[in-house]
């Protein structure tokens, strides 16, 4: 389903274009493509709600933002990628909520040559990053907190329960690639549909391997689902989850059945307890005060804190591009993505970020933090 209504609304309120016959003027269209409905709009909404911080102009462009809704489908998203790049002409796409959908997306805009900032972790490989910049920590940097706790309280061994997709491949990748390095044995490895209503068969294969720690590779509320089933079961090891977990939904739909569980996150996860020293401190808290002013007080999330760096990289680099081309042709876009790439020590809410050429990631190990349930609220592991 495309929302037809909402994406016009949100166009409008941002270019503040006047309607009966104002004539056409030059403006910067970007192509928002996110899950609104679906499995993955406990991801999708509050994305959207983070890009509606994205500026009205920009270096005297107006700013208009084309939002479509791909039901949590990678081949909507495909389509709608399609759409936003032959009919509506945008600069730049961001999203989508999830990974499925970024590797589809990622072939898209890149024969398209208009440049993609990626909501969702994505790297298609050599030579088809060109055009793609993604937001999200890299595998291999946000496990590394996760892998290091289990190593430093002396455990062995280490199950996965995850995603039968590219997000769950990434994950379970991600572990693979790390935990040999640090001595640990993965004894099981169980998948699941992010449709599915339940997970018992796998909890059960994963707990007759009897692992010392088990790690989901999962996302949004459907990733509660293995968390519940292992509670119900009594396990009492400890459980870890990945940053696409950190939302207040999550939470709820764990309930106690989470409490104790470990996940990594972004510093905005626990901005709060980072020392003032930390700049992505500071940064957490203009993103706060912003997002929490226009959508209430404790409604800031991880999600959201994505959108807004991707903001913030947006907004850095468009000037610049402006000064090279006009938007609305092939040469904006490339200087955009020029200027996407020069990006040096930008610092974010998720991470500091510098990109380079043959890598879609810009971001290193002070993008994550490992963090607690306790109560209901998560804490910085010290």
């Amino acid at each position: 389903m495309q929302t037809s209504v909402g994406y016009k609304l949100l166009s409008l309120a941002l270019t503040g274009t006047v309607l009966f016959g104002t004539p056409a003027v030059a403006e910067i269209k970007i192509g928002l493509v996110l899950a609104l409905t679906g499995p993955n709009s406990s991801l999708g909404i509050p994305y959207k709600k983070g890009l509606e911080l994205l500026p009205k102009e920009i270096g005297g462009e107006k700013v208009n933002v084309i939002v479509l809704d791909d039901t949590s489908d990678p081949s909507t998203a495909v389509r709608n990628a399609h759409k936003l790049i032959s009919e509506e002409n945008v600069d730049v796409i961001i999203g989508p909520s999830n990974t499925p959908a970024a590797f589809a997306l990622a072939g898209v805009t890149d024969e398209a040559k208009v440049p993609e900032i990626s909501l969702s972790p994505v790297d298609p490989g050599p030579g088809k990053s060109d055009w793609l910049f993604t937001v999200p920590q890299p595998g291999n940097i946000w496990i590394l907190p996760i892998v290091e706790d289990i190593k430093k309280r002396g455990l062995k061994n280490v199950a996965f329960i995850g995603f039968s997709d590219p997000w769950g491949d990434l994950c379970f990748n991600a572990l693979k690639e790390v935990a040999g390095k640090y001595g640990i044995t993965i004894v099981a490895e169980e998948r699941y549909a992010r449709t599915d209503n339940s997970v018992t068969g796998q909890v059960l294969k994963v707990l007759a391997a009897k692992p010392d720690a088990i790690f989901v590779g999962a996302s949004g509320t459907p990733g509660a689902l293995p968390h519940v089933a292992l509670a119900e079961r009594n396990w009492t090891g400890p459980t870890y989850g990945s940053p696409a977990v950190f939302n207040k939904d999550f939470v709820r739909i764990g309930g106690d059945a989470i409490e104790g569980m470990m996940a990594v996150t972004g510093p905005v996860g626990a901005w709060e307890q980072l020392p003032d020293s930390n700049p992505i401190k500071a940064v957490s808290a203009e993103f706060t005060k912003a997002y929490e002013g226009a959508n209430g007080a404790g409604s800031a999330n991880g999600f959201s804190a994505y959108s807004f760096d991707a903001v913030k990289m947006f907004s850095d680099a468009a000037p610049r591009a402006l000064k090279k081309a006009k938007p609305g042709t092939p040469e904006f876009r490339t200087a955009l993505r020029d200027e996407l790439r020069d990006i040096k020590d930008l610092v974010g809410t998720q991470g500091v970020y510098s990109f380079k050429s043959g890598s879609p990631y810009g971001v290193d190990q002070r993008s994550v933090v490992l963090v607690k349930v306790e109560k209901g609220n998560w804490k910085l592991v010290q």
